[in-house]
C-alpha cells in the first residue's frame, strides 16, 4: 500500500512539474506575428520598399518633393508609434524652407515587416537602404525621437558619412552604457517606478522573459503603456489636449502585427547589450560641415536630464538644448518642433529661453 501511494504521489508530482513547464513555455513564448499582406494578416495600404534581406519597410513622404528639396530629412519614430505620427509643421513652412520629410515604420511596426534579428546596427542599415532606394542623395538629415534614437546612435556609429546633421529628441538612454558612472546610473535608475525598474532589468538581463512581463496581469509592468499620470508634465498635458483634437485614423496600425515584434523587441534592443558605447563616438562633422543636437525636457520623468547632461559633456560636439518646462513630448509641441527643425537645418538659435 505504501508503495502504491508513493507511486501515485510521484506521478502527480511529475504531472504537476510538466504542467508548470508547459505553462512557463506558453507564458514566455510570444505568438507569431501577423505579417502584412499574408493570409489573415493586415492589408498593405502604404508604399513600401523591399530590402536586400527580403523584408519590407513602409514609408510616408511629407513636405516638398524630394527632387526640389533643399533639405531631405529622415524622421525616426519612437516607442509605440509609427510613420503616421503627428508632426506640427505647417505645409507653408515646409514649402517656404524647401523641406522634404520621410517617415517610415521601423521593423515590426505598422506595415513594415518584423526583423527577428533587429539590432542597433540593423536599424541603421535599414535607414541607409531606405535612403538609397528612394534616392535621397549621398547625405541626408535625421531627426529621431525617444526610444527611436537608438537607431540614430546606430547611424552615428555605422553610417556617419551619410549624415548631413542629426537631432536627438528626448533620447531614451541605455542605463548600461559602460561610460555611465555607477553612482549616476543607480541614482537615475532608482527614479523610475519599480515596475519600470523590473522592465528594464528583464530587457537587459533576461530578454526571453520580456513578453511574459509585458503581458502578465499580476503586477503593473510598464508606466508608459499604462499612460500613468506621472510621465506627463503640465506642458505635455497641454500638448496632449491639442493632439486629441487632430484625427489619427491610422493609429490602430501601430501594433497590428503583434506587440512582441514592435514594442517588446524595441525594449530588448534599446536596453540590451550594445556593440559600442555611444559616448566613445567621434565627431561626425570635424570640419563643422554639419551638427548634432540633443533636446531634453528638464521635467521629463521618463528620461532623466542628468544622464543627457553627462552625455553632452562627454561628447562636446553635441549641441545640448534643455527646455526648462519641457516634458517628454517636445516633438509634438508646435513651437518646439519648429525650433528643433530650424536649429538642425538652418542653424537658427531657438527663440524660446532654454536652460
Amino acid at each position: 500500500m505504501f508503495l502504491l501511494f508513493s507511486g501515485m504521489f510521484a506521478v502527480a508530482g511529475l504531472v504537476l512539474g510538466v504542467s508548470v513547464l508547459l505553462w512557463a513555455y506558453k507564458a514566455t513564448k510570444p505568438p507569431p506575428p501577423k505579417i502584412c499582406g499574408s493570409p489573415n494578416g493586415p492589408p498593405i495600404t502604404s508604399p513600401r520598399i523591399k530590402l536586400s534581406d527580403g523584408r519590407h519597410l513602409a514609408y510616408k513622404e511629407r513636405g516638398v518633393a524630394k527632387e526640389i528639396a533643399k533639405y531631405r530629412v529622415i524622421f525616426i519614430h519612437g516607442f509605440d508609434s509609427s510613420k503616421d505620427l503627428y508632426l506640427p509643421l505647417s505645409q507653408e513652412l515646409l514649402d517656404e524652407k524647401g523641406i522634404y520629410i520621410l517617415t517610415f515604420d521601423r521593423a515590426g511596426y505598422g506595415e513594415s515587416d518584423p526583423n527577428p534579428k533587429r539590432s542597433v546596427k540593423s536599424e541603421a542599415f535599414d535607414i541607409q537602404e531606405l535612403a538609397d532606394q528612394l534616392q535621397l542623395g549621398t547625405k541626408f538629415y535625421m531627426v529621431a525621437v525617444s526610444l527611436g534614437c537608438y537607431a540614430a546612435w546606430g547611424c552615428l556609429k555605422y553610417i556617419p558619412h551619410r549624415l548631413a546633421g542629426v537631432a536627438l529628441v528626448v533620447p531614451v538612454m541605455n542605463y548600461w552604457w559602460p561610460s555611465f558612472p555607477s553612482k549616476m546610473f543607480e541614482q537615475a535608475y532608482k527614479k523610475q517606478l519599480k515596475r519600470d525598474q523590473w522592465k528594464l532589468r528583464i530587457a537587459h538581463y533576461a530578454p526571453g522573459f520580456v513578453y511574459w512581463w509585458m503581458t502578465q496581469k499580476w503586477f503593473p509592468s510598464c508606466t508608459i503603456m499604462e499612460r500613468h499620470p506621472m510621465i506627463f508634465n503640465n506642458r505635455d498635458i497641454e500638448t496632449i489636449k491639442k493632439m486629441s483634437q487632430i484625427p489619427m485614423p491610422d493609429e490602430h496600425k501601430i501594433r497590428q502585427q503583434g506587440d512582441f515584434e514592435s514594442i517588446h523587441r524595441d525594449l530588448m534592443v534599446n536596453f540590451g547589450k550594445w556593440e559600442f558605447d555611444p559616448m566613445e563616438l567621434k565627431n561626425p562633422f570635424p570640419r563643422n560641415e554639419g551638427s548634432v543636437h540633443l533636446w531634453q525636457g528638464y521635467e521629463d520623468t521618463l528620461v532623466p536630464f542628468e544622464l543627457q547632461r553627462y552625455v553632452s559633456q562627454k561628447l562636446p560636439w553635441i549641441q545640448y538644448h534643455e527646455v526648462s518646462d519641457g516634458g517628454h513630448l517636445l516633438i509634438h509641441d508646435n513651437v518646439l518642433c519648429e525650433s528643433i527643425f530650424m536649429a538642425l537645418l538652418l542653424g537658427e538659435k531657438p527663440l524660446l529661453r532654454f536652460t
